[in-house]
């Protein structure tokens, strides 16, 4: 599980907490607590999905615990307030990473989720009408739609 699905857990992890050391900690937790699932008998039908789940489970739990952090000891970790040219790079990834959430965001909630599940999950059609109890032609209908809505969301701004 881990050769085939480590990979996009963690990219999902990373564009959720935006922190690669948390983000390999929260991957890193889904395969221990679906190992101790499996240990325990539990039984698993569709794993790349049952990660999933597990991993959006870890990350919810890691944002309820909404951590405050003062400016005096980033100071002291080492952070630069002033940045340098390279910052810029990685921050206007950032802003077009958090335009395409924001415009995510807006959708429906039925194309959001589809959205979500597709491109940021990287699930198949099939996984998600299983997950969804849908037919896979909603399924891809609803995909269709709802990106011809970020795209009419996008041109508008």
């Amino acid at each position: 599980a881990y050769q085939n699905y480590g990979k996009s857990l963690s990219a999902r992890a990373f564009f959720k907490v935006n922190d690669p050391m948390l983000a390999e900690d929260l991957v890193q937790n889904t395969f221990m607590k679906t190992w101790s699932y499996l240990v325990k008998g539990g039984k698993i039908g569709a794993m790349k999905a049952f990660l999933y789940h597990v991993l959006n489970n870890l990350i919810v739990d890691e944002y309820r615990k909404h951590k405050t952090t003062s400016l005096d000891a980033l100071l002291e970790e080492g952070f630069d307030p002033k940045g340098s040219d390279s910052d810029y790079e990685s921050v206007f990834k950032t802003l077009d990473r958090e335009a395409a959430r924001l415009l995510i965001r807006r959708l429906p909630e039925k194309y959001r989720k589809i959205i979500n599940m597709r491109y940021v999950d990287d699930l198949s059609l099939d996984e998600i009408s299983r997950l969804v109890g849908q037919s896979k032609n909603t399924v891809s209908v609803q995909l269709h739609r709802g990106l011809k809505r970020i795209k009419l969301l996008h041109d508008a701004h």
